[in-house]
């Protein structure tokens, strides 16, 4: 009966571990996915009016892309915007646009300019759910089979896409045999 008596320190200990365990990844600020090496999810878009459709087949084409969550209303989209105009003309780069007014998104993309090779508009946020989506923007490398690759929440930068992304980029391509 005395072990009764230790139950609570078991239990806070384990609980202690687990927590603590978080602290001690490679990255503790990166947000993890169940995503990785696993096929992207099934997406559930409208078209944004006069921008070729991004549809599942897209996926898995067998090039290497990135898909990119963005928003005329995220700041953030703003600041990394240019680097995906940079990272477009290395590799396709598709849009979602996440939660917007279609006139908005139109207007962002006629200000900055387009580094998107189709659009699709997730007004309901359900692909955004699907995908594990933590807010915009985030990014995601996907393999030539649809395999999601890398996920990075967060504006892109020249930093990330030289420490991040490309090394998924390149992971990607070996991946998809090129």
């Amino acid at each position: 009966m005395r072990w009764i008596a230790l139950l609570p320190i078991a239990i806070f200990a384990a609980m202690a571990g687990f927590f603590l365990s978080g602290l001690f990844r490679d990255d503790p600020d990166a947000l993890p996915s169940a995503l990785i090496g696993s096929p992207a999810p099934a997406m559930t878009l409208t078209e944004l009016p006069g921008k070729a459709p991004l549809t599942d087949a897209i996926l898995s084409d067998g090039a290497v892309k990135i898909v990119n969550f963005w928003a005329s209303w995220c700041v953030p989209c703003r600041v990394e915007h240019p680097h995906l105009e940079a990272l477009a003309k290395e590799v396709p780069v598709y849009g979602i646009n996440y939660k917007d007014q279609p006139a908005d998104a139109l207007a962002f993309l006629e200000e900055l300019g387009d580094p998107y090779a189709a659009i699709g508009v997730d007004g309901t946020a359900r692909t955004g759910i699907d995908w594990g989506l933590y807010g915009v923007p985030e990014t995601f490398v996907i393999a030539g089979d649809g395999t999601v690759m890398l996920r990075f929440a967060g504006p892109v930068t020249s930093d990330v896409i030289t420490q991040t992304i490309a090394p998924a980029l390149d992971a990607a391509r070996a991946r998809s045999g090129g």
